[in-house]
């Protein structure tokens, strides 16, 4: 189809004639690109490994650091094995208590909540706007207490939650202890995307990405990194990733890359923005193609926001939440050959320890929300034409359900 041909009928039936040879799914396998950069990078520090007095640690971690905090504009980052250790260790760097408690979105991945519990504190599930996806900032000042210490928002499947909104809030309400309220962002699915002129990591005391392989770029598989501009939390994060050494006060375990993973990691910085822009080029494609399909609210992307699409999530309208959505899924995956995802549900609905250590609480909103979403594939590699096709076959499913 060319550029600016509508979505007609006819057009539509043409474009579904070419079926992708790739299966594509919510969440590919690998979310970014490698190429011949990878290999050579990876290869090289793999030789260099090979020497008695080098192994795997070496200058590359450190290297990989400071481009990313360059890239970022913080003052410090601290690479990973993993966004989850690097979770769980934002949430013991607070020395929770018994009661405090820490806000989290409901409609989540089951990984910040998670490192609350494990840290010792209290989960308290924090409705979303249901325009934008992020926690909603009117909703968390209900939900603040004395005991609060923190909130700890997500940046949703690549676009950044309103920062500055929380750190006001965390101002207004300090803890009598502590003082104002900590703001840790988790932006697992969100590097390389904007916030009020200024790329995701920068606002709050810290924010902790992912490498994983899905994520919108790739360290071997694994990896993670915590930006801030906090000189004691990057030493806190230093010490505890492996095991304490350098300190006679700080727990640790060990949580750190190897000099493999951030020899690929330069590499895979160097093409972010390139894989943001392409996922982005996609993005607004669909956003065009299904202006007109009133089922269906497409991604919301606020002024001050620059979306990085790790998902392209969009929601039906209420009537067809539930059975009707799954319907909606179930048709894109056996006639067209594409599989959507739900990403996510409230995070205390598909975990079974999340439910009993939250039992008691209950948030409609997120509940039918997560009824509501789904996420079509998107991904830096996928052609124009694919992106045509999916959007063909979502506008055709849809409207053989009406």
């Amino acid at each position: 189809m060319l550029k600016d041909t509508p979505m007609t009928p006819e057009n539509r039936r043409n474009i579904l004639k070419n079926r992708p040879a790739t299966l594509w799914q919510g969440e590919p396998r690998l979310g970014s690109i490698y190429g011949e950069e990878e290999t050579e990078a990876a290869v090289a520090a793999i030789r260099d490994s090979q020497a008695l007095t080098q192994g795997f640690s070496g200058p590359q971690v450190q290297a990989f650091e400071e481009a990313y905090a360059k890239y970022t504009g913080v003052k410090y980052a601290r690479t990973l094995n993993a966004a989850g250790p690097g979770l769980d260790l934002a949430m013991r760097y607070l020395d929770l208590q018994p009661d405090d408690e820490v806000i989290v979105p409901a409609v989540n991945y089951v990984a910040s909540p998670l490192a609350v519990i494990g840290a010792g504190g209290k989960v308290v599930w924090g409705e979303i706007d249901p325009k934008t996806l992020q926690l909603d900032p009117n909703d968390v000042e209900k939900r603040i207490t004395p005991r609060t210490r923190a909130i700890f928002p997500v940046h949703m499947n690549g676009m950044s939650a309103p920062m500055d909104d929380y750190l006001e809030l965390a101002k207004r309400h300090p803890h009598e202890k502590h003082g104002p309220l900590v703001v840790i962002g988790d932006a697992a699915r969100s590097c390389g995307g904007d916030y009020k002129g200024k790329k995701i990591g920068v606002h709050g005391l810290m924010n902790i990405f992912s490498f994983h392989a899905l994520k919108n770029m790739v360290t071997l598989g694994q990896g993670g990194m915590m930006t801030t501009d906090d000189e004691r939390v990057s030493d806190f994060f230093y010490e505890t990733r492996h095991y304490g050494f350098d300190s006679t006060e700080n727990w640790g375990s060990g949580n750190v890359m190897t000099k493999v993973q951030a020899a690929v990691g330069l590499v895979q910085l160097a093409k972010l923005d390139s894989f943001i822009a392409a996922r982005r080029h996609l993005a607004q494609q669909r956003n065009a193609m299904l202006a007109d399909l009133e089922e269906l609210a497409t991604p919301l992307e606020p002024a001050d926001c620059v979306h990085s699409y790790y998902l392209y999530t969009c929601v039906v309208r209420p009537e067809w939440a539930g059975e009707k959505r799954n319907s909606l899924m179930k048709m894109m995956d056996q006639q067209y050959g594409v599989r959507l995802v739900v990403a996510n549900p409230p995070a205390y609905e598909v975990h079974k320890f999340l439910r009993r250590q939250t039992e008691g609480q209950s948030l409609p909103l997120s509940e039918e929300m997560g009824r509501r979403l789904f996420c079509v594939p998107i991904h830096p590699a996928m052609s124009d034409e694919d992106n045509e096709y999916i959007m063909a076959a979502l506008i055709e499913s849809v409207l053989a359900l009406r």
